[in-house]
């Protein structure tokens, strides 16, 4: 199978792209603009080990650009797309709109303009819990009104509403994959596991908002990986598939910090204020996905965060400059 994946050397693009690869029947063409919102060393790290698959292309392009994309299709005949490109971070967004605009409106816009030009007739996205904003009731399903508080959350739901429109007008079929907090080796240096690692290893300073109290439904990568590998089987499925990937067990800041401190001393640890365009609470129900594939075996936050240290550890990431 030719699978066209974007956002290749972002964190859940590579991990999937590195399972599907595994199989030989697979074919990647793996796409991605190396953005510098992180790591850039981190990227290619990732990006060499996809190398060295010789069912893996690479390309490294700008796909907000309609003629981009459109060259990057008419090279190839694809039989599904994995869309994972993306402008990340929530706070960002309220300084730089015109980025995630960009990179998360036009370039979804033109991967799906090029689907319907070319035929192809599946298309798997990334979109966000964010896309739910606060709200009262828990776990949150996928037919939960939206409530974005930020502009990274509305380009999600631009992302959706466009999906639903041209399922329905073209007859291609669009899931939507609504990513809780993914956490784990290979992880993003701007997410809060990364942060505690590098501050017990190098005692670089940490900010914790809202003192704490904020609880994320955290979410292990292999888990991850796994249900997006069974929902990539799903035979039969509407035109519009939209699905929460996530472990149903939200967890308090302040416990995860408790689990840390089982491998050293949490250095500079400075407890802060609510910060604008957070949620306080993600909690997602995952019962639609698991009543379309085979129920996955979740990894303990434990199990998960000895992991996710261990890694780091031995990644010699544990220096900010790097």
């Amino acid at each position: 199978m030719k699978i066209l994946l974007t956002g290749c050397n972002g964190f859940i693009g590579f991990s999937l792209a590195k399972k599907l690869l595994e199989n030989k029947e697979n074919y990647i063409v793996g796409v991605d603009n190396l953005s510098n919102y992180y790591s850039v060393k981190l990227k290619k790290e990732r990006l060499l080990i996809l190398d060295k698959f010789k069912n893996f292309t690479y390309i490294k392009e700008d796909l907000s650009k309609l003629k981009n994309v459109n060259k990057i299709f008419s090279s190839n005949k694809f039989e599904i797309i994995i869309h994972f490109a993306a402008q990340p971070g929530v706070r960002r967004s309220f300084d730089y709109p015109s980025e995630y605009y960009e990179s998360n409106v036009s370039s979804f816009f033109n991967i799906i303009e090029c689907s319907k030009k070319f035929s192809v007739k599946k298309i798997f996205f990334a979109s966000s819990s964010s896309v739910y904003g606060d709200t009262k009731k828990f776990p949150v399903k996928e037919d939960f009104d939206r409530n974005p508080k930020n502009f990274y959350a509305q380009t999600k739901c631009i992302n959706e509403d466009m999906a639903k429109l041209y399922s329905d007008l073209y007859n291609i079929k669009m899931v939507a994959l609504r990513f809780f907090t993914v956490y784990g080796p290979y992880g993003r240096p701007d997410m809060l596991m990364w942060k505690l690692c590098q501050n017990i290893l190098s005692k670089s300073e940490i900010n914790i908002h809202n003192f704490g109290n904020h609880e994320r439904d955290f979410t292990y990568i292999d888990d991850v990986v796994n249900m997006l590998i069974e929902i990539l089987k799903i035979k039969k499925m509407s035109n519009y598939e939209l699905f929460n990937i996530c472990s149903n067990k939200p967890i308090k800041l302040i416990k995860i910090i408790k689990i840390f401190l089982n491998y050293g001393k949490i250095n500079d640890l400075k407890y802060k204020d609510f910060q604008r365009g957070d949620v306080i609470k993600t909690h997602g129900s995952n019962i639609r996905l698991l009543k379309k594939i085979k129920k996955i075996r979740l990894t303990s936050i434990e199990q998960g965060i000895k992991n996710t240290f261990n890694w780091f550890k031995k990644s010699n990431y544990n220096n900010k400059s790097k």
